[in-house]
């Protein structure tokens, strides 16, 4: 984070604050504050912020592992007696080993599926989509949609995927009631 140290001031000791120290103080906390980037919301972050979890998570797992093999080992040589309650630490380790992972696995999906409707955005909708103007684009800002013109192609598109839908469900139940 970017958050700017608190300086105190030399000669006051804990505790002291004088009342432009104090004004101070709560300044640079609020300054801090909006000073604190805004937590990345996108799968590709979420994937990354896992990454680490992931490594303690397959760590954990690891050493788990290895301590009751070594257990068992020892069970088998008979140096020590299999009266132990099974431990089940190793199961709960892999469980969180595998949550990780699921949740890894589905932010990459949807990251997939985001950037696969991004590509057919750019080539059903080449142009790009002001949402916030409802007033007309001029030509100087460049060729652009407004969101009622958006929305207006939009239906459009689904209208006519509507029709095309119903068209292909027409023809084949006319070719099946031709083959019976």
């Amino acid at each position: 984070m970017n958050i700017p140290p608190i300086q105190q001031a030399g000669g006051m000791g804990m505790g002291q604050i004088t009342q432009g120290g104090g004004q101070q103080l709560a300044q640079t906390q609020q300054q801090g504050q909006q000073q604190q980037p805004q937590e990345k919301l996108d799968n590709i972050s979420k994937v990354k912020s896992l990454v680490g979890p992931l490594r303690d998570a397959l760590s954990v797992t690891l050493k788990t592992a290895a301590q009751t093999l070594q257990q068992n080992s020892l069970v088998d040589v008979g140096s020590t007696k299999g009266i132990d309650p099974p431990d089940h630490r190793f199961n709960k380790n892999m469980e969180d080993f595998y949550s990780i992972c699921d949740q890894i696995e589905l932010h990459l999906k949807t990251s997939i599926e985001c950037m696969s409707q991004h590509s057919s955005s750019v080539r059903y909708l080449p142009m790009p989509v002001m949402p916030t103007r409802t007033e007309t684009v001029t030509p100087q800002e460049g060729p652009a949609l407004t969101y009622p013109q958006f929305l207006m192609t939009v239906q459009g598109q689904v209208q006519f995927a509507r029709e095309v839908h119903e068209r292909l469900m027409k023809v084949g139940n006319a070719l099946s009631n031709t083959d019976t």
